[in-house]
């Protein structure tokens, strides 16, 4: 391969070369689990109930962090049936949250809060372009480059998930998912306490270019975890990618969702 890199490299040398090879890279992250994560239908989440399925046994006991409409709760009841799962929501914005009130009332386990999670109690202020949007978040975001500005906002309650489980009794999660457009470790800092005492089986989490408004890297996760978790990225097939260690080309702004399994609960190989 060596003596044909330079006439690789003047090949590449023409716009159409580089749309060719933009492409393809595009491609090719993208079946890698990068820039897939944005709908549920096709992050490979359903990898993740599997996971749920191997290592935990019903009934399930699900943290949705960041419910927005519900479109993690049509991913679990895909693959779960409802009466074998405890779903607790989370869902700070008014408008949303009358939303997935009205989507989940005749579905049973599902216990909704109006609040959003984070590393202390209190309120925040909740930013977005409309009532309803997915991008909701509690860092007013720069989208100028997607034509949208973050102009309405709201004041939520916060509370962090160790007070949230000793108020109501909660002894373990099997899952905990989380997507707060950038503040995922923030709410993973208030889960220190159920952490440490390994309460929590299996955490997802959804990482891109919200984490460049919130300044959060990935690198920040697999500091924060400790040796005995390990991580995974999901991909369109379903496959969890083993990220047995840090790597600075990991660091992808583009929507792509990430699993990391305690493995004190490890069942099993990949």
């Amino acid at each position: 391969m060596t003596m044909f890199r330079p006439v690789v490299v003047r090949l590449s040398g023409f716009a159409a070369s580089q749309r060719l090879l933009n492409y393809v890279a595009n491609v090719a992250q993208f079946l890698m689990g990068i820039n897939c994560g944005a709908s549920a239908c096709q992050s490979g989440e359903e990898g993740v109930i599997a996971e749920l399925k191997k290592r935990a046994s019903p009934p399930y006991l699900i943290f949705d962090v960041g419910s927005n409409k519900g479109q993690f709760l049509d991913r679990v009841f895909a693959d779960l049936p409802a009466e074998q799962c405890r779903v607790h929501c989370f869902e700070p914005a008014a408008y949303t949250f009358g939303l997935l009130t009205e989507k989940t009332k005749t579905i049973p386990g599902v216990v909704l809060n109006n609040l959003a999670l984070g590393d202390e109690p209190g309120e925040r202020e909740l930013f977005y372009h409309k009532p309803g949007a997915g991008t909701a978040s509690l860092t007013r975001r720069r989208l100028d480059h997607l034509g949208i500005t973050q102009s309405q906002s709201e004041t939520v309650r916060v509370e962090t998930i160790d007070r949230y489980c000793r108020e109501k009794g909660v002894e373990r999660i099997d899952l905990l998912k989380l997507d707060v457009e950038g503040h995922e470790l923030e709410v993973l800092r208030g889960a220190s306490e159920t952490l440490a005492q390994n309460r929590v089986r299996l955490v997802t989490f959804e990482f891109g270019g919200c984490n460049i408004d919130t300044r959060t890297f990935l690198q920040d996760y697999f500091y924060f975890f400790s040796s005995e978790w390990r991580f995974f990225r999901l991909t369109p097939s379903g496959y969890l990618l083993p990220l047995p260690q840090y790597r600075e080309q990991d660091e992808q702004f583009r929507t792509s969702n990430f699993l990391v399994l305690n493995a004190g609960f490890d069942a099993g190989t990949f």
